[in-house]
């Protein structure tokens, strides 16, 4: 009995093996089979005991006469391996193929398979969008300073208008190169109704000047306008309902560079999750405008180690204008 049931497994465990093998795409196995021996010498290799019968069980010959031909192995058909996963047999606790991960084709494997085709067209359009994103430029607009600000005007659009004393509009020379970009006024600029009029704001000023600019000659805003309480840092909806007037605002200056100062600033700039600590230095582009990622000012206050990085982003700032 315990004979039957090792060959019961033992073939099993071959239908599962191939059964896989037939979902890699393998559609027939080239089996090299040893010469047939008789039954004493399969005794002898086995070491069988003495005086044992080393006749097959009854039924057995039948079962082997109507075999496969020993050169040529066909696999079963697709649909058996839905049935096997539905039966509940060993098969069915390994992930479908699809499902698992991909291994790296070694050489002398049995198959490569071809990038799919809609892999690569997805490739394709991505480079696509990327070409256009890049070639793209600031559009014209009808847009004004002053218009903009009108259509702000007493702004209720978001909870924060709850907790401001006013709004603080972008300020500046609006025919300027350069432009700054920071996250929301602080208790200061809620008061003065100014950006960047703070602790913070005095040290901006100071990298403004040892760029060799004087804070009128550049464009100083913020994504919100309204100071956020606690100085906490705008919403994800907060945000995004006040970042269109700035992006309005950028293609009335149409400045060669902005410089964005956070994460805050940078993400809702550039929609991009990446953070500042590792795309600070280098330019990127926003619709032809290169933009520098840099620390806040605020954050320099914090960890005045930070000073010398930031000092170096802005000189190539000023040597990209100088040039």
């Amino acid at each position: 009995m315990s004979t039957n049931i090792e060959l019961s497994e033992l073939i099993s465990d071959l239908r599962e093996q191939v059964l896989f093998l037939q979902e890699l795409g393998v559609d027939a196995l080239e089996v090299g089979l040893p010469p047939v021996v008789d039954s004493g010498q399969v005794t002898a290799e086995r070491g069988r005991p003495a005086g044992l019968s080393a006749q097959p069980r009854r039924g057995f010959e039948n079962r082997v006469e109507k075999a496969p031909p020993p050169d040529k192995l066909a696999l079963p058909r697709k649909d058996d391996v839905a049935v096997l996963r539905a039966s509940g047999s060993r098969l069915a606790a390994l992930p479908s193929l699809k499902d698992r991960k991909a291994a790296p084709v070694r050489k002398g494997s049995l198959r490569q398979v071809p990038e799919a085709p809609e892999n690569q067209a997805a490739i394709n359009m991505k480079a696509d969008e990327a070409a256009v994103k890049a070639a793209a430029k600031l559009e014209e607009t009808t847009d004004t300073i002053e218009s903009i600000r009108a259509e702000i005007g007493n702004c209720l659009r978001c909870p924060l208008h709850e907790g401001r004393t006013q709004v603080v509009h972008t300020t500046g020379n609006f025919q300027a190169e350069l432009m700054f970009v920071g996250e929301a006024p602080g208790a200061d600029e809620d008061e003065q109704g100014f950006p960047f009029v703070g602790r913070a704001g005095q040290l901006l000023t100071k990298i403004i000047e040892g760029m060799g600019y004087k804070r009128e000659d550049v464009v100083i805003g913020n994504i919100n306008r309204c100071r956020p309480p606690g100085n906490r840092a705008p919403t994800l909806p907060e945000a995004h309902t006040c970042r269109p007037f700035l992006l309005r605002e950028i293609a009335v200056i149409k400045p060669k560079v902005i410089v964005v100062m956070g994460n805050t600033a940078l993400h809702n700039l550039l929609d991009t999750k990446a953070g500042i600590t590792k795309v600070r230095g280098e330019f990127q582009d926003y619709f032809g405008v290169k933009v520098m990622p840099t620390f806040h000012p605020a954050f320099l206050l914090r960890d005045p180690r930070k000073k010398r990085e930031v000092w170096e982003d802005m000189k190539k700032v000023r040597d990209f204008l100088a040039n």
